[in-house]
């Protein structure tokens, strides 16, 4: 085991010297740790239904909605082994938000974001795993060097993830929300075929009400005033080319007024504060993301950039549609039903996809007027 951890601590240093994985060093430590790694994989139907009480989920990524994405495996190890406790290795602080408060996990740690600015930190976080005994760990990710990276270093009985030189067959699902899911479920020693767990950040009955009092008041509501118009929550912030420009989204949101005067627009703000929707007065703000998530979870309806708040309204239960200007629309879709993504090619102007939104929010609303007419049945899913 002294061999790992050197080579563990070796590749450690050449992710912080060599982030991209340039250098011929780097990847040769790398590949050799990983080799390692692929020899302790847990073999297809070995992982028992019984005896597993301390578990290790390695998900060291800092974006939020790859965390957000982590929620379905949880849940899946909440149902299979129902008396086990939970660490969870992310990093950024956002796993410590979403993930903190739910019962079964026992604790969550950091890896550092920035390595290169924090080896002794993440050196740290090693030999803390180091010091720890568990009866499973899973790296859910394909491709992921830090994770592969802790998958090897720690202790514990089984490993679960998928072959580092190999990449995913036909039958693994090609979303991210599930893979963590169908890696599982092929080690489990029982065949497990059902529905993918969905998204997920256990939000509390209180928390919930909180979120509709400040949605009531953003929007000036009473009594008197509330009625059934739908209220839609709009957040227009991305990152690099996913990001839409203000123009464009000036004219979806006034083709969308136009077409259905009825809808109630709240602008969500990222967190540099500014809006880019000119003309919606009604605007929300916070940096906290389970108060956010409360917030949207009282909407009709939540429409979005591809974004990692996109993912977070997705996980409160809220019909959502993302908008994608990346070929990656079948991996990050909203995840859940509902939900939808919508491809936009640089000709697709803002016009064409209000009156696509639009279509999409009326399906949503018949699906939810049929589910509560049959006893508040799940929402079917929008295509």
């Amino acid at each position: 085991m002294f061999f790992v951890i050197k080579f563990a601590i070796r590749a450690l240093f050449a992710l912080a010297e060599d982030p991209f994985r340039q250098r011929p060093a780097g990847r040769s430590r790398l590949g050799r740790l990983f080799r390692i790694a692929d020899g302790r994989l847990c073999a297809p139907r070995q992982l028992p239904a019984h005896g597993i009480h301390r578990i290790l989920v390695c998900r060291p990524n800092h974006r939020l909605g790859n965390m957000v994405l982590v929620s379905p495996l949880l849940s899946e190890l909440e149902r299979l082994y129902p008396g086990a406790e939970i660490d969870l290795v992310g990093s950024g602080g956002a796993a410590r938000m979403l993930f903190g408060t739910r019962f079964q996990v026992r604790r969550i740690l950091d890896w550092p974001y920035r390595l290169a600015r924090h080896p002794w930190a993440a050196l740290q976080l090693l030999r803390e795993l180091r010091r720890s005994t568990y009866d499973m760990a899973i790296d859910p990710c394909v491709g992921s060097f830090t994770g592969r990276m802790l998958l090897s270093v720690c202790h514990a009985r089984f490993k679960v993830g998928f072959p580092a030189d190999s990449m995913p067959d036909i039958r693994t699902p090609q979303h991210l929300a599930k893979r963590g899911v169908h890696v599982l479920r092929r080690a489990f020693t029982e065949p497990r075929n059902g529905d993918f767990p969905l998204l997920n950040i256990e939000l509390t009955p209180h928390e919930l009400d909180q979120g509709a009092r400040t949605l009531a008041a953003i929007l000036g509501d009473t009594a008197a005033t509330r009625g059934n118009a739908p209220t839609i929550g709009i957040f227009t912030n991305a990152t690099g080319a996913k990001r839409l420009p203000e123009a464009w989204w000036s004219e979806f949101v006034t083709v969308l007024r136009a077409h259905r005067p009825d809808i109630r627009v709240v602008d969500v703000l990222a967190a540099h504060g500014r809006s880019q929707l000119p003309g919606v007065t009604s605007s929300f703000y916070t940096r906290d993301l389970r108060k956010l998530a409360a917030v949207l979870a009282n909407l009709s309806g939540f429409v979005s950039a591809d974004c990692g708040v996109m993912h977070l309204a997705a996980a409160t239960g809220v019909p959502t549609l993302g908008f994608f200007t990346l070929p990656i629309h079948a991996k990050y879709t909203p995840y859940g039903p509902g939900n939808r993504g919508l491809d936009i090619d640089p000709g697709t102007t803002g016009t064409r996809t209000a009156g696509l939104a639009i279509d999409w929010l009326d399906k949503v609303a018949a699906a939810r007027t049929a589910s509560v007419a049959e006893g508040g049945a799940v929402l079917s899913v929008v295509s």
